[in-house]
């Protein structure tokens, strides 16, 4: 650009120092044009070569915008699928925990049927003292106080809990002292359990453990009483009586009816 400059002043000073001639101006014009549209031409580059530029850079930055974009939905897929993980995780852990307390409840009710209702398999040895009782009696005269307990604990196995239990304190107070006499007491309680007569259960078993602390149902006693608190809503009582079957009577299907329903309790 520069040169170009010069260049001019020297054919303007030749124009006015009259020194060249019209040949000299024509070649200096001819000259001037060739290098103005050179000159022109490497600018049209230039410019071309910028616009070129240009449009790279504006891909580019719109390449980024979409690699932002598509990294924004990987992570927003990802959280997504972290979520349903999680969820799964989350049912997975539920659906064993009611299992499980579906196992622990069905496990107490047949605890409850086999020691409390003595149906289906005894396993205990009280059911085995009334199986053996009922034999003797089959294979001696009969007596009145074995048909008399005999007779309320069919009516009882029937489910007719009133009738039952009237039979039951007729026995206790015809027979106060005699081998079944425990056994009936605590019949009366179950009687009022089964009836959802808690209140009067409590005190009925209450007397089992009272006037029969030799007796092998003292344990079911103390057992049923905390039942019949939980079922009143007594959970405070109900705790510590079956803390107390736990303490006192280990290792026994009594213990672990106690232990399955304190995990409920909490």
């Amino acid at each position: 650009m520069r040169r170009l400059i010069y260049f001019l002043i020297f054919a303007l000073a030749l124009a006015l120092s009259g020194c060249a001639t019209t040949s000299d101006l024509k070649t200096v014009q001819s000259d001037l044009n060739q290098k103005m549209e050179e000159k022109l031409a490497a600018m049209d580059e230039e410019i071309s070569a910028m616009k070129k530029t240009v449009a790279a850079m504006d891909a580019m930055r719109k390449g980024q915008a979409n690699t932002a974009a598509d990294l924004t939905e990987l992570r927003d897929s990802l959280n997504q699928l972290r979520g349903q993980v999680e969820a799964l995780k989350n049912e997975l852990a539920t659906n064993t925990r009611k299992q499980e307390q579906a196992l622990d409840n069905l496990m107490l009710k047949v605890n409850f049927i086999e020691n409390f209702l003595e149906i289906g398999g005894k396993s205990t040895s009280n059911a085995n003292d009334d199986k053996n009782k009922a034999a003797d009696a089959a294979k001696t005269p009969v007596q009145d106080k074995d048909r008399a307990y005999s007779s309320a604990y069919q009516t009882f196995k029937e489910g007719n809990y009133a009738k039952a239990r009237a039979e039951f304190q007729a026995f206790l107070a015809e027979y106060p002292k005699s081998e079944y006499s425990d056994n009936a007491q605590f019949w009366i309680g179950e009687c009022y359990f089964f009836e959802k007569k808690y209140e009067q259960a409590i005190l009925e078993y209450e007397k089992v453990v009272k006037n029969y602390p030799g007796g092998s149902r003292v344990a079911y006693a103390l057992l049923k009483q905390g039942l019949s608190f939980f079922n009143l809503g007594d959970k405070t009582s109900s705790r510590l009586l079956l803390q107390q079957v736990i303490k006192d009577y280990p290792n026994t299907n009594q213990a672990r009816i106690a232990r399955a329903k304190l995990q409920e309790i909490k």
